[in-house]
This record gives structure tokens, C-alpha cells and sequence, in this order.
């Protein structure tokens, strides 16, 4: 165990941040779990409290052991995984079966363990770093839009296209990441002016398609629709049924809350555990527990802010922010839909919302961070002839991570 933390390396602030908020996650979710045990009638509260343990500790290893891998060889690992990511987003999209009743069309089944595994996340993570792989190249180049589109838009389309139906608030947050890294980079902004244009018009050629034929897409665009109109009017109806209740939660947490476990509205709540474990958070925390988690990932995205900018390398700036960013976005997103300042959109708190192997993509994204924030040993070197015989020709990630 003392050699484990010995080859721990990297930013000790974010592993700290990290951490607490993986600590802290089992008080909300033991809570919140009783929902699902008295209300829906599923599982014992520990067995859902050992579920998320598990999660959480797979989770660290894979920390563990992403950030042992030299920055550089995420490069290669990029080109080889986005092939991976596209046909097991085909085979998501493609199944179309139910779990519990609900359009099962983004996530796969995971053999034996019976865990599910949304593979947007995944898909995500890889395009983002494929994305920061690619501004890197061409960072001394003269961009065109021409010369961009097959090796940057195109995949970016296709993986969009393909989580789209099934779930908009990650495909809108993915093409909104992409965009702002793609800006962050040094895209020339005209372009991305045309891209987001071009995003509107497929949007929009997509939701023309599935109002023609419904059956394709199930009711996908009409639950888009009820949730804006819902958000915007601010209708009582069985629609927003769930913010109701975490607006309830939030108002009677009060300053320092009801106490841990003590919360009401988790009964009434289906998703109080996952998608709104933010409102019980400030029920039974109050506002002082609300702020401080609110300033808990505001701290890590200043680490990440720290880490990115101590980086010597284009693409270590660029990797640590295009996949470290999109977990705070994902977080304000959250305690933003608990508080009915964005329509509800099925995004989960990260490292504290149970119940999903989404917390393994967040787990992935710290790690590369923390392999980025590792400090390289300077080396006396010997003067080679030329860039190739810095290369281990042996080894396919060596020579990809080198070349591209």
C-alpha cells in the first residue's frame, strides 16, 4: 500500500479536491438510495451504497493507471479509439431495447456483471482528445476550412449524429466543448461561425426527419419540445413533475439543512439519486453544503486552469482543457437544472450521482489531466541527426504519438 502512494504523482491538489468529492458522494447517495429500495422497491440501501463503492474504486484504479501513461501517447491512443467509439456508438444507437421501461438506445449492457455502460461518454472523451491532437498540428499552419473538415469536422459530425437521437444534452455539450476548445486552439473564429451555423441547419434537418416519421425516433423530439416549453413557461405539469420537487428540496434545506439522511423529497423524487442528488444534497446540507460543493469544482477547475498553464507542450494545454472543462460544465449544468435555471437534461453530478459507469469517463478524463500535470525529469540527452531517431520504431503508440 506505501509503494502505491509512493508512485503517486502528478497535481496533489486536484487528487485532494478529487478525493473529498468521492468521500463525500457516499452520504448523498446512501441517503437518496432509500428511494429506490422503500419507493421503487429495488435492492437494499447498502447493496445500492457497495454498488457505488465499487464504481468509485474501479474508478481510482483507472486514475491510477491512466496517469502512469505519458502524455504524449494519448495522441495515438486517439486514432486508434475513435474507430472503436463510432461502431460501438452504431451499436448503441442500433439496439434498441428498454431498461425499466425508458428508451434504452444509449447504453449497452456490460456481459456477467450487469452493469450498463453509456458509450456517449466514452465518445466524448476520445474527441475531445482527438480534437486537441489535431489543433496541435496544425498550430504553425495557415487553417482552412477545406483543408479541416474531413480530419476535424467529420468525425466530430459523426459522433455528434450518432448520440444525437438518443440523447441531445450530451450531443449540445459535446459540439459546445469542441467549439470552445476549437477557439481555445486557435481556429480561426469565422470558421467556427460557419460550423455552428452548419450544426443549426443538420439540427434542424434532423427534427424535419423525426417529425416525419416518428417511428424512427420514437418520441425523442417531442420530449425536447415539452421540456423547453415547460422551461420556458413554466407550466405545473406531470412533465416537470421532478424539478418541482428538487425546487421543493432546495427551499426547505434552508441555510444549514435538515441533517444527513434526513431528507424528504428524496421519496418523491425518481432520479434522486443521480440526475437530481444536488437538490437533496441542499436539503439535508443547506445552502453553506451547496456552496462549498459548488466551490469544491470551481477549485478543480482552477487546477485544471493551473495545470494547462504550467504545461510546456500545445497539446498537454489542450488535453488538460478540452477534457477537464467539460466535467465542471457538466457539474454547473446539474445544480443549474436542481435550480430551474436550465431545462432538465438528464446529466449527472460527477463523482457524486450513483449509479452509472459515466463516473469510469470521469475517472478516464482526471486521469489524462494528472498524466499531464506530472512533472517529466530532465535528461541529458545525446544530439540525434534527426526527429525519427528520437522515435522507438518498435512501438506503434511511440511512433504515432511522434508523428502525428
Amino acid at each position: 500500500m506505501l509503494s502505491l502512494f509512493k508512485n503517486i504523482k502528478g497535481d496533489k491538489a486536484l487528487w485532494a479536491v478529487v478525493a473529498l468529492l468521492a468521500l463525500f458522494s457516499f452520504l448523498p447517495v446512501y441517503s437518496a438510495s432509500s428511494n429506490l429500495v422503500y419507493v421503487v422497491g429495488k435492492g437494499t440501501t447498502t447493496g445500492h451504497l457497495l454498488k457505488h463503492a465499487f464504481l468509485l474504486i474501479l474508478g481510482f484504479g483507472i486514475i491510477y493507471g491512466v496517469h502512469r501513461i505519458p502524455t504524449r501517447y494519448f495522441k495515438g491512443l486517439s486514432i486508434m479509439a475513435l474507430p472503436i467509439v463510432l461502431v460501438l456508438l452504431v451499436f448503441t444507437l442500433a439496439q434498441g431495447t428498454t431498461i425499466g421501461g425508458a428508451n434504452a438506445s444509449r447504453w449497452i449492457s456490460i456481459p456477467l456483471v450487469g452493469i450498463t455502460f453509456q458509450t456517449s461518454n466514452l465518445a466524448a472523451v476520445v474527441l475531445m482528445i482527438y480534437v486537441a491532437r489535431y489543433l496541435t498540428k496544425v498550430k504553425d499552419q495557415v487553417i482552412t476550412f477545406k483543408e479541416s473538415i474531413i480530419p476535424l469536422w467529420l468525425p466530430v459530425f459523426l459522433v455528434i449524429a450518432l448520440i444525437l437521437p438518443a440523447n441531445f444534452s450530451t450531443a449540445a455539450i459535446i459540439f459546445s466543448m469542441v467549439l470552445l476548445l476549437c477557439f481555445l486552439g486557435g481556429y480561426p473564429f469565422k470558421y467556427l461561425a460557419s460550423i455552428v451555423g452548419a450544426g443549426i441547419m443538420c439540427l434542424f434537418l434532423f427534427v424535419l426527419t423525426a417529425k416525419a416519421f416518428p417511428d424512427l425516433f420514437e418520441d425523442r423530439v417531442d420530449t425536447w419540445g415539452n421540456r423547453l416549453e415547460n422551461f420556458v413557461n413554466g407550466k405545473d405539469t406531470e412533465a416537470d413533475y421532478q424539478i418541482e420537487h428538487a425546487k421543493i428540496a432546495i427551499a426547505s434545506g434552508g441555510i444549514i439543512g435538515k441533517g444527513a439522511g434526513k431528507s424528504v423529497q428524496k421519496n418523491f423524487l425518481p432520479q434522486s439519486s443521480s440526475d437530481f442528488i444536488y437538490a437533496i444534497i441542499v436539503e439535508e446540507y443547506g445552502l453553506v453544503g451547496g456552496f462549498v460543493l459548488m466551490i469544491a469544482y470551481l477549485f478543480f477547475l482552477f487546477r485544471i486552469v493551473v495545470i494547462a498553464n504550467v504545461n510546456k507542450t500545445v497539446f498537454g494545454k489542450l488535453l488538460v482543457l478540452g477534457v477537464g472543462i467539460p466535467i465542471v460544465f457538466q457539474a454547473l449544468i446539474n445544480m443549474a437544472v436542481a435550480v430551474e435555471l436550465f431545462p432538465v437534461t438528464g446529466q449527472t453530478l460527477p463523482l457524486i450521482s450513483s449509479g452509472g459507469t459515466s463516473s469510469w469517463m470521469t475517472c478516464l478524463a482526471i486521469g489524462i489531466i494528472l498524466s499531464a500535470s506530472v512533472k517529466e525529469t530532465t535528461k541529458k540527452k545525446k544530439k540525434k541527426s534527426s526527429k525519427l531517431d528520437k522515435i522507438d520504431m518498435t512501438n506503434p503508440l511511440e511512433v504515432l504519438s511522434g508523428q502525428l
